[in-house]
């Protein structure tokens, strides 16, 4: 396996998304539609496949793999996924993004498992407007959650907002105080077409200044230095050194020339950005008992045909038939 995984704009594939279900007991507005199509069951990637994956990935240069969905703590048997890859040889983090609702039963272990990194995704503190966004009555069992992960030595938490005009955008404010605390790190997220019902439009989109303007009610703030330019976040923080959040401005100020990433989906697709519309088969040579060099194939192709960005904002651009929930962000 010579050399790391380079698309053709010199991009080095650092980071694996790694989806473990397209399923989760939310249904939040951003991201599923209100009818939602499993994929069957047969079909999605057993632990010893995503393994598989995850291993030769990470002998071609993957550093840091995020466990998504859906939603992975609905998975069956999930610290068990996290156990077996936590020794993979090579790599340096394994993080997990989870809506938080089985926090309360699972952060311990996760914990015990290897897990050292969690992203909650919680998108407001108002029990109603929760219901509105989630379509489930459910914001206590997510603090609840929050509060076990913090207890099973998960610090700090880092929580994912994403803000959507008319909806949460005077929340921005609240969150920041939050973050301030230094019990969250709180990283707002630009509202991004993949949506299920497909109803994204530009004007919904709250911008990264907007954000910004926001944080600077709350006190002064100046760019953390030294950030990784990779990194989807740009973090501020307080001058006086009292905490920070990141804005993920994927609309507005896309960091598309230094994207390290790429996406396995539930079903074995690979994805080179959110935004794809091409997908990369990797479950044939896993199921048709292909070799690592098959898979390996199939992986250094798809990032070859990784583009320069993903055009959100040009005349064209088409919104991935794929919904969030059956990606992996």
């Amino acid at each position: 396996m010579p050399g790391p995984l380079v698309d053709t704009f010199g991009r080095v594939v650092r980071k694996l998304r790694l989806s473990v279900t397209d399923r989760c007991n939310f249904r939040c507005a951003y991201c599923m539609p209100m009818q939602v199509s499993w994929i069957p069951r047969a079909e999605v990637l057993s632990y010893e496949e995503l393994t598989r994956v995850a291993r030769i990935s990470v002998q071609l240069g993957i550093q840091k793999i995020r466990l998504t969905g859906g939603e992975p703590t609905a998975r069956k048997d999930i610290p068990h996924l996290v156990a077996q890859l936590k020794d993979l040889p090579g790599l340096q983090g394994l993080s997990m993004t989870t809506n938080g609702y089985f926090l309360k039963e699972l952060a311990g272990p996760l914990r015990e498992a290897g897990l050292r990194s969690l992203t909650v995704s919680l998108d407001t503190m108002d029990a109603d407007r929760f219901h509105q966004l989630c379509r489930r009555e459910a914001l206590p069992q997510v603090l609840a959650g929050i509060e076990a992960a913090e207890r099973a030595g998960f610090a700090p938490i880092k929580i994912n907002t994403v803000v959507m005009r008319g909806v949460n955008e005077d929340e921005v404010a609240e969150f920041v105080r939050r973050s301030r605390e230094g019990r969250w790190q709180v990283r707002f997220i630009e509202f991004m077409p993949l949506d299920g019902d497909h109803n994204w439009s530009r004007d919904k989109v709250v911008t990264a200044d907007e954000m910004l303007a926001a944080a600077r009610g709350v006190g002064p703030i100046e760019p953390l230095p030294g950030q990784d330019p990779s990194d989807p976040a740009r973090v501020w923080r307080f001058t006086d050194g009292k905490g920070d959040f990141g804005i993920i401005a994927s609309v507005s100020k896309p960091f598309c020339q230094s994207c390290d990433r790429i996406r396995v989906t539930a079903d074995g697709k690979i994805r080179n950005c959110l935004f794809s519309t091409e997908e990369y088969d990797l479950k044939g040579p896993l199921r048709s008992g292909g070799s690592d060099a098959d898979v390996e194939a199939v992986l250094r192709d798809a990032v070859m045909r990784k583009k320069a960005g993903h055009l959100i904002s040009l005349p064209g651009f088409q919104q991935p038939e794929r919904a969030m929930y059956a990606i992996g962000g």
